[in-house]
Order: structure tokens, then sequence, then C-alpha cells
């Protein structure tokens, strides 16, 4: 026969297991009760764990726009350098010796865009250095307004428009531009622009970042064409630097299909070729 348990026993389990529980706080009159930290989830934008390491850009996208600032049109494309590239086209041999037009320089090229870049000497030579895919033509000009502004990208594809200064602007230049004059500067217009001359203008901006425009404009001077950039813009942001590149009977645009609204070819029916392009591609 079992010996029989003592009625305590149970009782005394319950009370010495309860033992090992915290304790419930008890709230102190006057004294505020401690704070418990939120459960935050995690944002829908954020990618989860399991989602890919890369993010789709908000600008991915080649835009054409269209605008009227202080009585100049603008006609162009805004583009982001994380998604799309501008490249310097150089024709070794001279002006129309590989492209007649910047339609041609555009289809041969497979490009999204082409304009005329940099000025040239008679003789059909760059006036001011140029950079394309790491091979250089031309020389360094160091003198002239024309040669005042740098289009650069470097090796590790960073893009950036800046004054002329030094010769160290072309160490690690994968992709190299000099022309003139510079229009804007940190969002300033240039004091010394000329207020004579009134002519097409092909142009390319950018905010400092990697927000970028590049296009044409209807006939103006240089000097209101500043004004105008400083005080408004024909992208959908404010622009900070803008270089003014060949124009006059040089301008020559042309913008492919692939771009909504596209094709686009403006080319004057007295417009002459020239030395290089800048094109457009995605990266």
């Amino acid at each position: 026969m079992l010996p029989r348990m003592p009625i305590f026993l149970p009782f005394a389990a319950f009370i010495a297991l309860s033992a090992c529980r915290p304790a419930p706080a008890i709230p102190i009159p006057g004294k505020p009760e401690p704070a418990t930290a939120p459960v935050i989830a995690p944002s829908p934008s954020e990618p989860s764990p399991s989602a890919p390491a890369f993010r789709i850009l908000p600008t991915a996208r080649a835009v054409i726009s269209r605008k009227t600032v202080s009585g100049i049109k603008f006609e162009g494309v805004s583009f982001d350098s994380r998604s799309h590239q501008l490249l310097v086209v150089d024709q070794a041999k001279g002006p129309g010796s590989e492209f007649a037009t910047s339609a041609d320089a555009a289809r041969k090229n497979r490009a999204l865009l082409a304009i005329n870049a940099g000025f040239f000497t008679p003789e059909g030579k760059p006036l001011g250095l140029v950079v394309s895919n790491g091979k250089s033509a031309g020389a360094w000009n160091s003198a002239s307004s024309l040669g005042n502004g740098i289009y650069r990208e470097s090796s590790a594809g960073a893009a950036s428009i800046s004054r002329r200064g030094s010769r160290s602007v072309t160490s690690d230049a994968k992709q190299l531009l000099q022309a003139g004059p510079l229009l804007l500067e940190n969002g300033n217009r240039i004091s010394e622009l000329n207020n004579s001359k009134t002519a097409l203008r092909s142009i390319l901006l950018t905010d400092g970042g990697t927000r970028w425009w590049i296009g044409k404009t209807s006939p103006c001077t240089l000097a209101a064409l500043g004004s105008a950039l400083a005080s408004g813009s024909p992208a959908a942001w404010k622009a900070q630097n803008a270089l003014n590149l060949d124009g006059g009977r040089s301008t020559d645009l042309f913008i492919s299909s692939s771009i909504p609204g596209g094709p686009v070819n403006r080319r004057g029916f007295l417009n002459r070729p020239v030395r290089n392009f800048l094109i457009l591609k995605r990266r």
C-alpha cells in the first residue's frame, strides 16, 4: 500500500513555481509608467530580405521636353546619368567623314539622341580637347571663351560640367568635351556673356547631380540664354551648371522614336557637317 501524499504538497509546489515568475509592476500613484517601444513594420517601399539588392531608378526613362522660358523656346531630352550615358563621338578624318548628320550618327551608334557638340577650326580640327572613349583628339584650349567649359565623364562613370580650370580635369577622363562659353555656374548666370549676336543654340545642363538636359533653343543671344536659365529651366528641375555647345549653322538635333514623342529631326536647310557629336545611350 502506497503512503498517502500530504494534501499541502501540491499547493506548496504551485507556490514555488509562481515564485519563479517576475511579479507584475505595481503602478505608483503620480509616477508615469515606462513607455513601451513600438513595433515598427517595414515600409512597403523597402525591399524585403529576399528581394534583389538592386533598385529600379525612379528616373530611368529619357523624356522629351519642350518649354518656353523668358521668350526662348527649348526642345530636348531630360535623362538621368545613372541609367543613361552621354558619349563623345569624334570623327578623326574631319567633319562629315563618318556621319553626315546627327540622325546618321545616332543610327550608326544605336543611340537615343545625337546633337552637334564642340567647335572646330576651318580646317576641321577640334577647337579644344576632345576625349572619346579614352582616346584624345585636338589640343587644350586655354584662352578662348569657346573652351572655358568642360563636359567630363570619369572612368568610374561620374559626369559633370565644370569651368576650364587646370589640365588636371583631363586626368581619368573617359569622355571629355571642351566647349563654351559656360552659361551657368552653381545656379548663377555668367556675367560676361555676349549680348549682341543672335543664333540658334545647342546646350547641355545639369542639376549638379545625376539629372541632365540636352537640346536646342530658338535664336537668342548668349546673355539672354544665361539669364533665362538662371530664372527658369527647360527641365522639371533647376539647372546648376550649363554649357553652350557649337550652335548657329552647326545646330543639328536628332531624337529617335525609342523615346516617347520621337522621332525628332531638327536640322537646318543650310546646316553644315560638324566634327563631333554627343550621343545618348542607355547604360
